[in-house]
């Protein structure tokens, strides 16, 4: 009688709605990988070697695969929320052991550690403060502390002073008498402590051709002679072509004025500062209008972070009120040569097993792994629509099977009342 293989159809239909039944629980879950019942037939001599007229003893389920296939990505607000756009995994700390996940809903703790629902923490490979990877990995950390303010070591000015200016009338130098200079030009500097100070340059044409006088006053003190005139200036010479050629008399290069050290009045340490008239955009004679085509210096104040960003590669930069960034890592990602393999821990994650083989880490965009979606998360790839279909081919499986048993029955009492 069929009632062993009736009773096989019916027990992996039942497993067939399990699985279907998790799949569509989990339809909004982020990050979630559907998963399908596969199934073998049965027969009794399986071990011997089925005859070709051999009748099968039923089904059994022979596995339960997960299917990685992507899902589709949606934006959100939050820029930590992470999606992977192709293969791989985000790799989590959890108490020291390593789990794989897909879902990237990743937010700050109250101790700057970047964590999941789970508290496992985001692993990235670690950078230098020049943002240089290192070659380590370890959980990602945010240091909430403002960043120390960095004293203004050199002002770089590129300008263009006008070759066809006279020199002023109004002479000697006075920073209060905007006669008695020609052009002028301010920026603001830092000190150790990261007070802001007022700086500005001016510049004078000379009793010479193609000579240009340089003064700089620091809140309004020459950086040189200090509050009271005379003020000294720095003397600058130009070719015939309008180009740079000396200063103070020294050939050009180098092209820095480097100034006594300067003392504040807010308990700093004396500035330490230097004009560079020749960086990335050098200062030039033409005729035309006075320009200034670059004027920076390199101090900042003191500054808190206000925003972390990943961008698809993965890096990660922080960014603070004082305009400064830095890069912290870079997000790590892991792949398996199975996934199919990895063993299943629920909330969303998996962990390496024989069957996965070991993880192949690399950073976003190499080798297998995909890029970093930022501001992003991956919808469960589930498809509900398909998911139901299946559904209704299970349900009529199991009609179908359950039949069986009743027509087997019926068989069966018929047998037993034959006189």
């Amino acid at each position: 009688m069929p009632f062993r293989s009736a009773l096989s159809g019916i027990n992996v239909a039942g497993n067939d709605l399990k699985v279907i039944g998790h799949n569509v629980a989990n339809a909004s879950t982020t990050g979630f990988k559907g998963s399908r019942a596969e199934f073998v037939d049965v027969y009794a001599n399986a071990a011997e070697g089925a005859s070709a007229n051999s009748i099968g003893s039923g089904v059994r389920l022979a596995a339960v695969s997960q299917q990685f296939g992507q899902g589709n990505i949606g934006f959100t607000d939050n820029k930590l929320d992470l999606a992977i756009n192709g293969r791989g995994f985000f790799i989590l700390d959890d108490n020291g052991g390593r789990a794989y996940s897909r879902n990237g809903i990743f937010s700050v703790d109250r101790e700057g550690w970047v964590v999941n629902s789970s508290d496992q923490k985001l692993v990235i490979s670690e950078t230098d403060e020049k943002g240089n990877l290192t070659g380590g990995v370890g959980p990602l950390r945010i240091d909430k502390s403002n960043i120390s303010p960095r004293p203004t070591s050199v002002i770089e000015v590129g300008v263009n002073v006008d070759s066809g200016q006279d020199r002023p009338l109004s002479v000697p130098f006075d920073p209060d008498t905007p006669s008695s200079f020609n052009h002028s030009t301010s920026l603001t500097l830092y000190d150790s402590l990261g007070v802001e100070h007022l700086s500005t340059i001016y510049f004078v044409k000379g009793e010479a051709p193609n000579s240009w006088e340089v003064y700089t006053t620091v809140d309004g003190k020459d950086v040189k002679g200090g509050l009271q005139p005379p003020y000294v200036p720095d003397m600058i010479q130009f070719d015939g072509a309008g180009r740079l050629e000396a200063i103070n008399g020294l050939p050009i290069p180098p092209g820095k004025i480097n100034y006594p050290d300067y003392i504040t009045d807010t308990g700093a340490a004396p500035m330490k500062m230097a004009l560079d008239l020749i960086g990335a955009t050098p200062t030039t004679q033409y005729g035309g209008k006075f320009d200034v085509n670059a004027l920076t210096q390199d101090g900042y104040t003191t500054g808190r972070v206000i925003s972390v960003d990943v961008d698809e590669t993965g890096y990660i930069t922080t960014r603070y009120s004082n305009g400064q960034s830095r890069q912290l890592g870079m997000v790590s990602l892991a792949d398996f040569a199975n996934p199919q393999g990895l063993r299943q821990l629920g909330d969303t994650a998996w962990s390496e097993s024989f069957a996965s083989g070991v993880p192949l880490v690399g950073n976003p965009g190499s080798g297998t792994v995909g890029l970093i979606q930022p501001g992003s998360l991956e919808d469960s790839n589930v498809d509900l629509t398909g998911e139901l279909v299946k559904m209704i081919i299970a349900q009529r499986n199991f009609q179908a099977s359950a039949q069986i048993v009743r027509t087997a029955d019926t068989v069966t009492q018929t047998v037993i009342n034959i006189r």
